[in-house]
């Protein structure tokens, strides 16, 4: 006989629903949100090979060498980004068949769009790397072309080096046939030219300061340098002049002077004698030059 405390058995718990389907979903989501961070990383890294690439262009003429080093890492460093999206569509493309139903077409379209992206991702790798190429054959070609130019000018440099020389030598044979003599006041005179090129030589030398002239028989006095010269008398046959010299107010006359005699005559401004050199006598005219000191001062 039954007990009236015997318990009724409880009914067995419902059996769950199988949750595999949903670590799926969430296998294939945290997939697809790495696909999608690795697009970006990807994006950024092309905007960071643009910058890069704009640099190389601006160094490329110094750095011809390190160019080719550069392009081989950044084209290794894209290859390996490209080979990692590569294994990522593929393992969301796995995931994608995994799934069922409204997910699957959903990580399918996503595998889709990284896979075009992908395509274009490489697609600008390819041009970059080209136009790197063709600006570093444009760099060679320069590169050359300057070489080329720079040996024109080396030798051009090595003409004008050579000229130089022929001119030096030439100027110093000139300067050292040069005379001194007493001038008029009996001071000893510079260095005495008697034509244009012993001028010229005089010149380049450098020692005094020199205006040449060439005065005509006039009324009126005509400034030569410092001076105020005017030309009262010329005997192109004696070779022998007379001439006035107005300066510091004064007024000097130097009479029946002769060719290349140094006239000499001290200003204030100077503590060395100014020099008149009259190299030809001719009918009412006379053609020379006036020295004057390089050292300008008053004297005490």
């Amino acid at each position: 006989m039954d007990s009236p405390f015997t318990a009724t058995p409880s009914p067995a718990p419902a059996p769950t629903p199988d949750s595999g389907g949903g670590w799926k979903l969430v296998v294939l989501f945290v997939a697809v949100l790495a696909l999608i961070g690795a697009t970006v990383y990807m994006y950024m890294q092309i905007g960071d090979m643009r910058a890069e690439l704009a640099q190389t262009r601006d160094e490329l003429v110094k750095q011809i060498d390190s160019l080719h080093e550069t392009s081989s890492v950044t084209s290794q460093t894209n290859k390996r980004t490209v080979d990692s999206l590569k294994q990522d569509v593929a393992a969301a493309r796995q995931a994608a068949n995994a799934a069922a139903g409204e997910a699957k077409v959903e990580a399918t379209k996503h595998a889709d769009d990284l896979a075009a992206k992908l395509q274009a991702a490489q697609a600008e790798q390819a041009k970059q790397v080209a136009a790197v190429s063709t600006d570093l054959s444009s760099v060679k070609t320069e590169t050359a072309a300057n070489n080329s130019k720079i040996g024109e000018v080396s030798s051009e440099v090595g003409t004008v080096k050579t000229d130089l020389t022929s001119t030096k030598s030439e100027l110093e044979k000139t300067i050292a046939d040069l005379k001194r003599t007493n001038g008029d006041m009996g001071i000893q005179s510079g260095l005495i030219a008697t034509n244009s090129k012993e001028l010229a030589a005089l010149k380049q030398l450098g020692e005094r300061n020199y205006v040449e002239f060439k005065l005509a028989k006039e009324k009126t006095p005509r400034k030569v340098g410092d001076l105020q010269l005017r030309l009262t008398s010329a005997d192109p046959k004696k070779n022998r002049y007379t001439v006035e010299v107005i300066a510091d107010d004064k007024k000097v006359e130097k009479k029946d002077r002769t060719v290349n005699e140094p006239v000499q005559f001290m200003l204030s401004k100077a503590t060395l004698p100014y020099e008149l050199v009259v190299n030809e006598v001719r009918k009412d005219m006379i053609t020379g030059y006036v020295a004057a000191p390089k050292v300008q001062s008053a004297r005490n």
